[in-house]
């Protein structure tokens, strides 16, 4: 699992989902573009929702546990930024990874 630390809070997110998540994050905050980004647990966590704004005056990081970067998914990475710009901002629960055909 890796982690998305968020100030003082710490979220966990698989490898890949959160290297998509990370290369989505980090061009619209070089865009200066503000953003809600929202998931829910499952109920092995619990269960719930949360959801974090983010800007320029984010504190994150970024943690992996693997060693490799994985392979990004360009049609992955197309739907969850357009996903960004919505009203809703980025809702990973409705950008599931795309089953390669």
């Amino acid at each position: 699992m890796a982690s998305l630390i968020y100030g003082t809070e710490t979220f966990e997110f698989e490898d890949r989902q959160l290297a998509h998540v990370k290369f989505v994050i980090s061009q619209k905050l070089r865009r200066q573009e503000s953003f809600l980004l929202s998931w829910s647990y499952s109920l092995a966590l619990g269960s719930g929702r949360s959801s974090i704004w983010l800007n320029e005056h984010s504190h994150l990081h970024f943690r992996f546990n693997g060693s490799k970067p994985p392979t990004l998914n360009q049609v992955w990475l197309e739907r969850l930024m357009t996903a960004s710009f919505s009203v809703r901002g980025l809702d990973l629960d409705e950008c599931p990874e795309p089953q390669e055909q």
